[in-house]
């Protein structure tokens, strides 16, 4: 790995403060951005060991996923033997959970390892992912975060805390995000709190979940109001909405992203823009689970914190930042709605700060190096318009050419430096291919849904 790398392009875009720089380059120097500006300036004052030039590029940062479930991954085409679900909550009950139960560490790691791979070969370079099996708790976040390593790409990782079994096992679910957050050595993996549901957890659990927050300073993560049952289930135990119980609790400040919130109303937002807590908007998984559209417009507007997710469906993150932008026009009718520069800074430098990672999302002088390089099939049309909407519009991830991660080239002319993608492939599968054994008798029984 070269100490002193220069990355040149066509046009760099920064996603801070909307800067854009016509003939740039970005300086790196060990895991460190050290200069941005125009090539003929930069290369003055900065010598390099290896210089990397893509024709008609476009330079920017890594993208950051701010909600991923890895695991959902190994349901890509699956043909299960359940009877079609007709809601939200009957895709929990006959897929999602069932699926949980049949997951061991061994998938934990296959899963992470080739959502990692599909991630990083499509620009993004950070992602926080919640995981769930309840028949493989103790060490799955060291499965993970070994694929996590040996892929280079960096994680936020969490177990999906929840008590719709037992009490006990949400207990043991929070003790596995202490361990691991405790763990020394995690290479570009990072730890965080996460909870299910709030309608599958009681509030002892999320008081004892604020308390490893407390002590640790780890950010905490948690689905609100995906779908109506989540709500409906606040106002008949608590008498509260979903928003309005967590702002109770304690749990939303800053340090929270909320999952979805797609059924919310003015109340509720007004909440989180007084708390500061986050909002992981993602509108292709909540399109295919047809739960309704989030109103990402008017919590922007209210100065809501939202950030863009992918929950686990489709890992091209310009397919997701591309959805977020045409869905609330649509569904308002209003072609004004999320300019292209905010549909991209809910992909960088929002998702890095909604956990903390100040230091990401940006080409900026002292920031972390997650560089992404461009280079559409086609450029069709010159860069020298609004680059952002050129993004938004004409990018898709098979256009990534190069992907530095902490100043790591891992992605090279579209190839990993660090895995053999077609050794992976082989392992992925044949585990994958056993898992599809387990799920043939998925239709033969339904969890009953426990709300806490």
């Amino acid at each position: 790995m070269a100490e002193r790398l220069l990355v040149k392009g066509s046009v760099v875009v920064t996603m801070d403060d909307g800067k854009v720089i016509h003939d740039g380059a970005v300086a790196i120097e060990g895991n460190r951005i050290a200069a941005v500006g125009k090539s003929g300036d930069v290369e003055k004052n900065f010598k390099a060991d290896e210089v990397i030039e893509e024709p008609k590029s476009i330079i920017m940062p890594g993208i950051v996923c701010a909600h991923t479930h890895l695991y959902g991954i190994a349901l890509r085409g699956a043909a299960l033997n359940i009877k079609p679900p007709s809601d939200f909550t009957q895709i929990l009950q006959r897929i999602w959970w069932p699926l949980d139960e049949r997951l061991t560490n061994e998938e934990a790691y296959s899963t992470a390892l080739a959502a990692s791979i599909e991630f990083l070969l499509s620009g993004t370079t950070t992602f926080a992912d919640t995981y769930s099996a309840p028949n493989g708790i103790e060490g799955s976040l060291d499965a993970i975060a070994r694929a996590v390593n040996e892929v280079g790409i960096r994680g936020v990782l969490s177990f999906e805390a929840t008590e719709r079994r037992s009490r006990e096992e949400g207990l043991r679910g929070l003790k596995e995000n202490e361990r691991f957050l405790k763990k020394k050595d995690k290479g570009r993996a990072m730890g965080m709190i996460s909870l299910h549901a709030s309608f599958t957890i009681t509030d002892d659990l999320i008081a004892k979940a604020l308390q490893l927050q407390e002590k640790t300073g780890a950010p905490i993560t948690i689905h609100v109001s995906e779908g109506p049952g989540d709500l409906y289930h606040n106002l008949e135990r608590y008498g509260k909405r979903t928003v309005e119980r967590l702002r109770d609790t304690g749990l939303l400040s800053p340090k929270a992203v909320l999952a979805h919130c797609v059924h919310l109303n003015d109340e509720e937002l007004k909440i989180l823009a007084e708390t500061g807590a986050w909002v992981a908007h993602n509108p292709m998984s909540n399109m295919l689970n047809a739960v309704g559209v989030a109103r990402i417009p008017d919590m922007l507007s209210l100065g809501v914190n939202v950030a863009l997710g992918n929950d686990g469906y489709v890992f091209d993150m310009f397919e997701n930042i591309r959805s977020a932008f045409l869905l609330h026009r649509v569904a308002r009718r209003d072609p004004t709605v999320i300019p292209p520069r905010k549909a991209l800074e809910l992909a960088t430098i929002d998702a890095a700060r909604a956990y903390g990672l100040n230091d990401l999302g940006a080409l900026k002088p002292g920031y972390r190096a997650d560089v992404i390089v461009l280079r559409p099939q086609m450029a069709a049309t010159p860069y020298t318009g609004d680059i952002h909407a050129w993004i938004v519009n004409g990018v898709k991830g098979g256009d990534v050419r190069t992907v530095i991660v902490d100043g790591e080239v891992v992605v090279w002319d579209r190839k990993l430096t660090k895995v053999d993608i077609r050794e992976a492939e082989q392992r992925v599968l044949k585990t994958h291919e056993r898992l599809w054994e387990r799920l043939r008798d998925m239709g033969e029984a339904v969890e009953p849904l426990r709300m806490q």
